[in-house]
């Protein structure tokens, strides 16, 4: 089983409408969105994406353990690399639960738990970098380039995901007048989970976007992966520039 992110399932789709209306204060009506995702989900990794959102609105604490217990339910039951980096974040969660319920055993395990899948990631790829830039097989990609994201700001690393669209949505957000090209690279040290991505909207680290000060060999191109439209290449244009977050660099 190999599962990949899709921003364009209607689950995510609908708990990212969820999260838009929390973001505004409307409370009731995200509760009622993820419901709607609950509902409307027709799988493990679907379920697990839900019963994580409805988990964070619970104001009962029982309830809250409830939901986010039966979110790490389903995610065990996938059993993939695409999930694995949300155990941790829920292990934790879990684990506050029973700590605010004075169940000390059961917090130290879930704590345990949450520890024993934190550090470096697992992940074997493989692994491609989006870009407008011409590069051949043997190039080596390095940190200290210039943001896609923000001007003027010099990264400190060079990012890469196991997810091709990701890569093809990086090729086609790059700065740069050259054709998107998707590269299959290959890290030659060490790299970390993107703490842009990482349990912020979603747990773990659904989208597996990485980062690594050291350099990225390229081993190859692909040439197949889901293009953006114009019109939904104009609208993540519109969404960074509303973005006025950090970037954790």
């Amino acid at each position: 089983m190999n599962i990949k992110f899709d921003p364009n399932n209607v689950v995510v789709k609908l708990c990212m409408s969820g999260m838009s209306l929390e973001d505004g204060g409307n409370i009731e009506d995200a509760l009622m969105m993820f419901h709607k995702a609950w509902h409307e989900a027709t799988d493990d990794y679907e379920r697990f994406i839900a019963a994580y959102h409805l988990a964070r609105q619970q104001k009962s604490i029982t309830d809250k353990l409830k939901w986010m217990e039966t979110s790490l339910q389903c995610a065990l039951n996938i059993n993939d690399e695409n999930v694995k980096s949300a155990y941790s974040t829920l292990y934790s969660y879990i684990a506050k639960c029973y700590e605010e319920l004075c169940d000390s055993y059961n917090a130290k395990r879930n704590y345990e738990l949450s520890n024993s899948y934190k550090g470096a990631p697992s992940d074997e790829g493989p692994f491609y970098h989006g870009t407008k830039a011409d590069l051949q097989v043997g190039d080596l990609l390095t940190a200290g380039g210039n943001s896609n994201y923000k001007p003027g700001l010099i990264m400190n690393h060079i990012y890469f995901t196991a997810n091709i669209n990701g890569a093809g949505l990086a090729a086609a957000l790059a700065n740069g007048d050259g054709r998107e090209r998707v590269y299959i690279i290959e890290p030659t040290g060490e790299f970390e989970n993107d703490p842009n991505v990482s349990d912020k909207k979603f747990p773990g680290n659904l989208t597996r976007s990485y980062r690594s000060q050291e350099p990225l060999r390229i081993i190859g191109e692909e040439t197949e992966w889901a293009k953006l439209t114009t019109t939904e290449r104009r609208e993540w244009r519109e969404n960074l520039a509303k973005h006025k977050g950090e970037i954790i660099n």
